[in-house]
């Protein structure tokens, strides 16, 4: 019993450190000063598209991995109450 849990919390680290470096690798989502002047991109075909690139892919994959961290810890932490 003890090798599943040096495994589990194992694989939690690296999940925590990839998904540390997946929200690095992200863009911020304000606009700097360009957000001052009022202008907007918001019509162009970035903005619709950009579900499909690779910021929409990096989104995407940090959802997931937020689901699965947070299952995770929950399960940790049931798993800590019983033995």
């Amino acid at each position: 019993m003890d090798t599943v849990r040096l495994i589990v919390k194992i694989v939690f680290m690296i999940l925590s450190v990839v998904m540390t470096i997946i929200v690095l690798m992200q863009e911020g989502k304000s606009q700097g000063l360009g957000s001052l002047s009022g202008s907007t991109i918001d019509n162009s075909y970035w903005s619709k598209n950009k579900g499909r690139s690779m910021e929409g892919v990096l989104v995407k994959v940090t959802r997931i991995l937020l689901i699965i961290f947070l299952a995770g810890a929950a399960a940790m932490n049931i798993g800590s109450f019983q033995g």
